[in-house]
């Protein structure tokens, strides 16, 4: 199975322990390529919030959002604790996708 078409919910950061935003999408790659070019008004435009530091893979859609509306409700801290467990560097994962590393 692709990730590309796979329920993920995901984690995007402008920085190490910057601003955050969390989503859900069936297409991963897809949806950081949108944010990444800015490709709808939002939060994620406005803050250039681009670097996908976080996300997990889903059993269906339906998981992908519950899950997604947890971590929203989290508090920063915990957020902070679910990446470092597994991207301690905050490193850009859609890299590992093959995307292009993001300029400077």
């Amino acid at each position: 199975m692709a990730i590309e078409r796979t329920p993920c919910v995901y984690i995007l950061a402008r920085r190490y322990h910057g601003t955050l935003y969390t989503g859900a999408t069936s297409n991963l790659v897809g949806r950081i390529i949108q944010h990444r070019e800015g490709a709808f008004e939002g939060f994620t435009k406005r803050y250039a919030i681009r670097t996908l530091v976080y996300y997990e893979v889903a059993e269906t859609m339906e998981a992908a959002i519950q899950r997604e509306k947890q971590i929203k409700r989290w508090r920063r801290e915990y957020k902070y604790n679910l990446i470092e467990r597994l991207n301690p560097t905050w490193d850009d994962l859609a890299v590992g996708l093959g995307l292009p590393p993001l300029p400077g």
